[in-house]
């Protein structure tokens, strides 16, 4: 069931977002060896790593995406998959975001256009009742969830940023991402230290979900090749959805890859958002 709300600009937004809308129905090193050094140096110099991933990312420029969001809801597990490219100097995004098919088996969702930018969120082909040239324009720190799992995707950089709050983490040794070699760490983050060492654009999205989440805790699994970028980061959030007692839990994984993709995303002029209601499903 998705909820309509109103940012502070006034614009429509969808505050249940795409994963809650479907559960209802159904900083590394610059180089390889100082990455290796951290390793070498214990806890201390393996967090270093982990919370320097974002700043890495920065410093790599750009590069392509994809993404998966799983829950598992009535018995049933269902993933929302989306591809696109990103620019981590700019915060700026585009992702196509492809629905499951419904439960009862209706035709395929058209994909979900969605563009990331610092401190939202604009999607084309998202809710009923919307023209199809119109976008709808969601502020993230409004949401409960900071759009770590409204859009169905995972913003890249967020994503990273949430390694920020690393409070534990550990080296579990070389493997192989999509045929680059990486180093696999696992741990904890905490949303509420993620935000104080947040970018601008992120700070209010993570505040909110460090206090809208079940928990501010986030198991991750992130995947770090020799120059310290992030080529896999698997992160588990938990929700509690109005129509349920217990936490639905929502595992979103980021893969990124094309270091130095060329990037073109702009965003919609006023007069293409859509400032109306959203039909609720």
């Amino acid at each position: 069931m998705e909820r309509q709300q109103r940012g502070r600009t006034g614009g429509a937004v969808v505050a249940a977002g795409l994963v809650i809308g479907v559960c209802a129905g159904a900083g590394g090193c610059s180089s390889g060896d100082g990455t290796a050094m951290a390793d070498a140096r214990g806890a201390a110099g393996t967090l270093a790593v982990v919370r320097r991933a974002a700043d890495t990312l920065v410093a790599a420029g750009s590069s392509q995406a994809r993404t998966s969001m799983e829950m598992a809801t009535g018995g049933t597990r269902v993933t929302i998959r989306g591809e696109g490219v990103y620019d981590f100097g700019r915060q700026l995004g585009r992702l196509k975001v492809q629905l499951p098919q419904d439960p009862a088996g209706a035709s395929e969702h058209r994909p979900i256009t969605e563009l990331l930018a610092p401190g939202a969120l604009f999607m084309k082909n998202r809710g009923a009742g919307v023209p199809a040239d119109k976008w709808v324009r969601v502020e993230t720190g409004t949401l409960s969830d900071g759009n770590l799992v409204t859009g169905g995707a995972t913003d890249p950089y967020a994503a990273a940023e949430v390694l920020r709050g690393a409070t534990t983490a550990t080296y579990l040794g070389k493997t192989e991402v999509a045929g680059a070699s990486v180093r696999h760490y696992r741990g904890v983050a905490d949303l509420s230290v993620a935000a104080r060492s947040a970018s601008a654009g992120n700070e209010a999205a993570l505040r909110s979900a460090a206090k809208g989440f079940a928990t501010a805790r986030v198991p991750f699994d992130v995947y770090l090749d020799d120059q310290g970028r992030v080529r896999k980061v698997r992160q588990r959030f938990s929700f509690v959805n109005g129509q349920r007692r217990s936490a639905v839990a929502v595992a979103s994984t980021t893969l990124l890859y094309d270091f130095g993709a060329a990037v073109d995303v702009r965003l919609p002029a006023s007069k293409d958002i859509y400032a109306g209601q959203i039909a609720e499903k």
